[in-house]
């Protein structure tokens, strides 16, 4: 079902149930990211992003794969002068559900490879199915990672297992994404998308400014030094102070002790 005030997107819908939006590819047979697509990804993110209903997001690929890359057919012909072109449209489809300012869980099931890995990347955390297989294979194509890959992957798990696994372009299998930390959590396939709703229903009715000053600051804050970063995290901490959130919860606290306070969201 399409959510409300969504217009008709062919390829990515937006599902809102109980504050929980599910961002949801379906493109089959491999879920690959056309530039339709990307553009589509954009448009959820943005509407997931301004509705208040929706407290957190799921993005989910289907119960067989998650996405298995970039359109290789669309981008085999285009030249480096259409790339230039096209390239921020690859890049930003991806940074758009990075900078949802909600809490994101990616539902890893299948494949996610190439342009898949990178919006599994984008992701705050990643559950993974038992059969799930993840990778950056772009360099067994001639080119590399361009959605993220080489950035968002070498913070996640380093530089030097980052470097690896796009030198070589290998699958990464679900036990290994787990301990090297590419994925947060290993689950029978059946169970990956109930577990997601169920990790990112928990924010229904949590403060969400702050939960979205937290976010901000550890993305933020790991593109800059550490006196910066903690400049960042000083200011949205003060910042905090002005909603009406803080003053429910510190009540609550007082009043109640903690975890029972109920928030509004501003």
């Amino acid at each position: 079902m399409p959510g409300m005030g969504e217009f008709a997107r062919e390829f990515v819908s937006l599902d809102v149930a109980d504050g929980v939006g599910t961002i949801r590819l379906d493109r089959p047979k491999m879920n690959a990211i056309s530039f339709q697509v990307q553009a589509e990804l954009r448009e959820a993110a943005a509407e997931a992003t301004e509705r208040d209903d929706v407290r957190a997001v799921v993005v989910y690929g289907g119960e067989k794969v998650f996405a298995a890359g970039n359109d290789v057919k669309e981008m085999a012909e285009l030249s480096y002068a259409d790339m230039l072109k096209r390239g921020e449209s690859v890049q930003s489809a991806v940074t758009a559900v990075a900078r949802i300012p909600k809490p994101v869980v990616a539902a890893v099931t299948g494949y996610a490879l190439g342009g898949g890995c990178e919006l599994a990347l984008a992701a705050d955390v990643r559950f993974a199915a038992e059969d799930a297989q993840l990778g950056q294979p772009e360099v067994l194509l001639g080119i590399i990672p361009g959605a993220g890959g080489t950035q968002r992957l070498s913070r996640l798990v380093g530089p030097s297992r980052a470097k690896e696994l796009i030198y070589t372009g290998r699958f990464v299998k679900a036990d290994e994404a787990l301990a090297m930390g590419l994925v947060d959590r290993v689950l029978p396939a059946e169970q990956v998308y109930d577990e997601a709703v169920a990790w990112a229903g928990q924010f229904r009715g949590a403060a969400a400014l702050a939960l979205r000053a937290a976010k901000e600051a550890v993305d933020r804050g790991l593109e800059v030094d550490l006196d910066t970063g903690l400049e960042i995290e000083r200011a949205a901490f003060a910042a905090l102070f002005a909603t009406e959130d803080r003053t429910t919860g510190m009540r609550s606290f007082v009043e109640q002790g903690p975890g029972k306070a109920t928030f509004e969201g501003r």
